[in-house]
């Protein structure tokens, strides 16, 4: 039995005189105390209830970042999946980038099952391997560390066609950031091809445009990065230099909000499609803007977008992203194994909720509130059927 699947006994009831109404959890995003009142939202706000609240009800304060909540050092600022995922839990798990960042550092993720079936695919079919995810050092999602790790291990292991899809960030690093990564990862790879390694960049577009859609809020987003990274159909360029600065001019978006591209030689063949017999790393850790692109290549059934060619690949992903659904089936570094969250334990109680956020966070509330699982197996430890609702706004 699975630790997501441990039947939890109901909780005491403890000896505090029972009060009438409901209880209220409330995810305050961005507010918090900082050391100094210049450029401080917060302090300077005017918020008498809030202030009227903390002087009249027993309160604490909490770190939310760094190794305090799983973290790999004390420099990362942490997200909305760490800070949601273990609430309740009163324990520090250790969370994807922290997971990932020692797999990588440590070896491990490359003594795998996964990574070993990946890269003898490519070898044994002569074929090729490639990476799609976040480009950049924002380690909210992915850190380019990892991704620069990964090709130099695979060359090194024997493989020689290599093809990136880079999702430009602007979101979690500086928004018009994105060459400051590109022109270094550029000369890294020559360095690889220094070697006899085929390896370049093969298409790419901003998070917010392509394929990272997350809680099926816009497939169309997937559609565009399925079209983009797989068939190579989209506008051409010679270099994902040359994309950014032109799309950049004509646009004026910032890099998460930058338009599909893909790289060619003569402005009509793509340079890495994904073709039958690859094999294929969606190098994210983090779930939510991962299971959608997941599915696509995985699910038989798939009807949320013509796919046209469906290449036979192999499939992992950097994690398991939903720990109910057990997506994707193949994955190179374990998830943190959450449980005993405060979710379950009210499940476990008979104690109805009502989760509500807007549009875009909904999945914060059920997804990540059940510790990264959709919530599929929660009616196991629980004496009744549970399911959590959210009222989109």
């Amino acid at each position: 039995m699975s630790k997501s699947e441990v039947k939890l006994n109901a909780l005491e009831r403890g000896t505090i005189a029972r009060r009438r109404g409901p209880v209220v959890l409330a995810i305050m995003d961005g507010v918090g105390y900082g050391k100094y009142a210049d450029g401080d939202a917060v302090a300077q706000a005017n918020m008498p209830t809030f202030r009227r609240l903390l002087a009249e009800c027993p309160n604490t304060r909490l770190k939310a970042h760094g190794t305090a909540v799983g973290m790999p050092s004390d420099a990362d600022m942490g997200n909305s999946e760490v800070g949601h995922n273990a609430i309740g839990c009163g324990r520090v798990f250790s969370q994807g980038a922290k997971l990932v960042g020692e797999a990588v550092s440590g070896g491990s993720l490359f003594e795998g099952g996964a990574w070993k079936e990946i890269v003898s695919n490519v070898i044994d079919g002569k074929s090729t391997l490639h990476f799609i995810g976040l480009f950049s050092d924002g380690n909210v999602h992915s850190h380019i560390d990892h991704l620069k790790t990964m090709v130099s291990r695979a060359a090194d292991a024997g493989v020689k066609r290599i093809r990136i899809h880079i999702l430009l960030d602007g979101r979690d690093v500086p928004e018009t950031s994105a060459l400051d990564y590109v022109d270094p990862f550029e000369e890294f790879l020559a360095s690889i091809r220094e070697n006899g390694i085929d390896c370049r960049i093969a298409s790419g577009g901003g998070r917010m445009c392509i394929t990272m859609d997350r809680y099926g809020a816009n497939w169309d987003m997937v559609r565009r990065g399925w079209e983009t990274h797989v068939h190579g159909s989209g506008e051409m360029f010679k270099s994902a230099h040359e994309a950014v600065e032109t799309l950049r001019k004509r646009t004026g978006a910032i890099d998460q909000d930058l338009p599909p591209f893909v790289i060619s030689d003569d402005g009509n063949t793509p340079v890495g499609p994904i073709m039958d017999g690859d094999s294929v790393v969606y190098f994210n850790f983090r779930g939510d803007r991962s299971i959608e692109i997941t599915a696509a290549f995985e699910q038989d059934d798939f009807d949320k977008f013509d796919r046209g060619r469906r290449p036979k690949v192999c499939y992992a992903g950097m994690m398991e992203y939903d720990g109910d659904l057990h997506v994707p089936r193949r994955f190179l570094v374990d998830p943190p194994q959450i449980d005993r969250t405060m979710d379950e334990y009210l499940c476990a109680s008979g104690i109805r909720q009502l989760a509500v956020s807007e549009t875009q966070k909904y999945g914060h509330v059920t997804y990540f509130f059940n510790g990264n699982r959709s919530g599929t197996n929660m009616s196991r430890s629980a004496p009744t059927s549970f399911r959590l609702n959210s009222v989109r706004g």
